[in-house]
């Protein structure tokens, strides 16, 4: 199976150390957060990475190379300056997710979840991986019943990691648009299966997280 990283975003939040390094480029615990996803992906079996990119891009691709170093291959979905957003950066790169199912890795993230535990087959045209809901979206973002994700509460928060089918994207032709609003949809379906994590996880948005994972708080 085929991963992607997906690390085109801006880093609004994380500004003003976006200016001038890519978020995931930002070091955590000794490492930027991609070599860190990178490693686990690698440990987890995954030999073959695309990883797109926009804002200051050449610099994940100087950092990176072809992944030799890390025991993979990487590809790149290159989106211009401005990104073409999740959904449209996903879509952008099918040509090169070439295994159906393949996954989908925030490149803001960090965490310890075992990355061989997704599943290779599921009903439905995605696979979500929820957390429990941080201090910064205590309203979380999917209901889970029996493995099915659905938009009831209690509500869970979506941890940025998910297993997707090409047929996802099918009718969307649009160059840039989110992911959130085709996620909605198969789940309106009942095309959305789903799993509750409870290890580590954070979501690396702002320099108050980051700092906290540094100083060993977070």
């Amino acid at each position: 199976m085929i991963a992607m990283i997906l690390a085109a975003g801006r880093g609004e939040r994380m500004r003003p150390l976006t200016d001038t390094t890519p978020k995931p480029l930002l070091t955590v615990r000794g490492a930027p957060l991609l070599d860190h996803l990178i490693r686990q992906l690698s440990d987890a079996g995954f030999r073959d990475i695309v990883i797109n990119i926009a804002h200051l891009g050449a610099q994940i691709r100087a950092h990176l190379g072809q992944g030799e170093r890390y025991g993979v291959r990487i590809r790149y979905s290159d989106e211009g300056a401005s990104g073409l957003e999740t959904g449209g950066g996903i879509r952008r790169a099918l040509p090169l997710l070439t295994s159906d199912p393949f996954i989908v890795v925030n490149g803001d993230i960090y965490t310890d979840y075992a990355f061989a535990q997704l599943p290779l087959t599921f009903p439905g045209r995605a696979h979500l991986v929820l957390v429990d809901n941080p201090p910064h979206n205590r309203a979380g973002d999917f209901g889970l019943r029996n493995g099915r994700v659905t938009e009831t509460p209690p509500r869970l928060t979506f941890a940025g990691i998910g297993v997707y089918k090409a047929s996802l994207f099918s009718g969307h032709h649009e160059e840039r648009f989110p992911l959130a609003p085709i996620l909605r949809a198969a789940i309106a379906e009942g095309a959305v299966s789903g799993e509750h994590y409870t290890g580590f996880w954070t979501d690396v948005g702002t320099p108050e997280r980051l700092a906290e994972l540094n100083a060993g708080t977070g």
